[in-house]
């Protein structure tokens, strides 16, 4: 495997397009090899070099993937989402020690006013007509910077990327990885989706997070791949840039999926124009039944796939055909060693239930400062990911649920996602969630928030009732909300932690 990110990017054809946009010109893959040279000399000359911490907000595009990408072939990044309070990014910006903050150059985020007042150096980036192109300038008032006494391109074992973990039931930990984290990742999603330089991607994710950033965009790059940059998810635009873009695959969260199936029908000639090689879902577990309905509705296999962000994301994925995909499974490993373990650290045999541990090239060596966390997850040097699951005497992993997630009703064991597969069986439902809410006697009771398919009706008992034929009776959601929406959290994950409070019910 390359170790570092230039040799990987290097393998392209120096003349095709790496990125492109709606509505401008696309950048050669030379052009993006061009982009890392300038950009890292640009950081290199205001004091910033390997392994020093750069945070980037910048909003979804193809300037935000090429300067992730350029800087994290000599700095360390730290891309943020442009979403968040003022509140939110003082506590990232101080947690991270940034040394810089990468915006537009009109950026009106608070993220700005934040770095001023902690004396983090802002550096402003202006985009130029090639999508993805741009120039890093310092925002006067700086002062005279002494050059990066360690610059030059990252070493493997350099951090290339921070990212914060969700933080759902505590303080969000640091995950730090490194340049051999990326290439590692980013080879083992091209290989599990046999990239080519004829692929072009229709990235929809956001770059704030890991999915977006190494599936979406690093893997193909690094294949010689097209990767087409949209301003973020837009249901209405999809099939619109989808005609633009001419697109062999995408990937997606469910919900996503969701809103795209829910247009599909008024689209079918765009679909036809543009035939899709596979789709790609990761980053929570997608219905077997809206699977079924993709793959009509494309003509293509979607690939479920499973990851996480101290694995540079990817674990497992179902494979390409003729491989079997299995509706319901995440698939096998496909890159680190994937096992069952139990509480105790033993690996369990095949058939057997248990926590999903992980090791391999891909996998953060720790979180950052954080003795605690560390001791709890990694396990004789296995990571614990946190999830339950099984693996099948083929290999095939099933994710059974979040061990945090599972819903403890009066001692007795409720998978939300089991109640979500019985009621996503409803003709009348389109999206459910179901998760935990507080009960004085009991401790946990099942809940559930669904949204309806346009012009069906239920009510609360039909669907109680549907579950109850199918189900032990302690399975089902005592509470079910009807909503428009699934509330989300930033990158369009379901947050079963929590939802209980955020919804009034605890």
């Amino acid at each position: 495997m390359e170790p570092t990110l230039v040799q990987l990017l290097s393998r392209a054809d120096a003349n095709a397009i790496a990125i492109s946009a709606p509505g401008r010109p696309g950048m050669a893959h030379a052009g993006l090899g061009d982009l890392v040279g300038r950009t890292l000399a640009t950081l290199n000359g205001l004091g910033i070099g390997r392994n020093d911490r750069v945070a980037i907000v910048l909003a979804n595009g193809p300037e935000m993937a090429t300067c992730f990408i350029a800087a994290a072939c000599g700095v360390t990044t730290a891309p943020l989402n442009p979403a968040y309070r003022a509140d939110e990014f003082e506590f990232y910006l101080s947690d991270l020690h940034a040394k810089a903050l990468i915006v537009e150059h009109d950026s009106a985020s608070p993220a700005v006013e934040v770095a001023q007042r902690l004396g983090v150096r802002l550096i402003d980036l202006h985009a130029r007509e090639r999508a993805g192109d741009f120039e890093l300038r310092p925002r006067t008032g700086g002062g005279i910077q002494t050059p990066a006494a360690s610059g030059g391109l990252a070493q493997p074992d350099d951090v290339s990327m921070l990212l914060h973990t969700s933080g759902t039931t505590s303080r969000p930990k640091i995950v730090p990885l490194t340049q051999r984290n990326l290439c590692a990742s980013a080879q083992h999603i091209a290989r599990t989706l046999q990239f080519t330089a004829a692929d072009r991607g229709l990235n929809i994710m956001p770059l704030f997070h890991i999915h977006g950033l190494i599936a979406g965009v690093l893997a193909p790059l690094t294949a010689g791949s097209q990767v087409f940059c949209t301003p973020g998810f837009n249901a209405l635009k999809f099939f619109g840039w989808m005609d633009e873009a001419a697109p062999t695959w995408y990937t997606a969260v469910p919900t996503m999926h969701q809103a795209i199936l829910g247009r599909a029908s008024k689209n079918a000639d765009v679909i036809k124009r543009h035939p899709l090689r596979f789709l790609r879902s990761s980053s929570s577990s997608m219905p077997p039944q809206v699977i079924r309905e993709l793959e009509e509705v494309f003509g293509a296999p979607l690939i479920e796939s499973y990851g996480m962000t101290e694995a540079t994301h990817q674990m497992a994925s179902n494979p390409l055909p003729p491989g079997v995909r299995k509706p319901g499974s995440v698939g096998l490993a496909a890159g680190p060693e994937v096992a069952i373990m139990d509480e105790a650290g033993a690996l369990l045999p095949r058939g057997q239930v248990g926590e999903i541990v992980i090791r391999g090239p891909n996998v953060t060596a720790g979180y950052e400062n954080n003795a605690k966390a560390n001791a709890e997850g990694f396990t004789n040097g296995w990571f614990r990911t946190g999830d339950q699951g099984v693996m099948d005497d083929e290999g095939y992993v099933s994710l059974t649920g979040r061990l945090k997630e599972i819903i403890n009703r009066g001692g007795e064991k409720v998978s939300p996602r089991e109640i979500d597969e019985i009621l996503m069986d409803h003709p009348a439902v389109a999206q459910v969630v179901c998760f935990g809410m507080p009960h004085a006697k009991l401790g946990e009771e099942v809940a559930a928030v669904v949204v309806l398919r346009e012009g069906q009706a239920a009510t609360e008992r039909d669907l109680q009732g549907f579950v109850s034929a199918r189900a032990a009776e302690y399975k089902v959601p005592k509470k079910i909300l009807f909503m428009e929406e699934i509330p989300k959290g930033a990158t369009g994950k379901l947050q079963r932690i929590g939802l209980a409070a955020k919804l009034g019910l605890a």
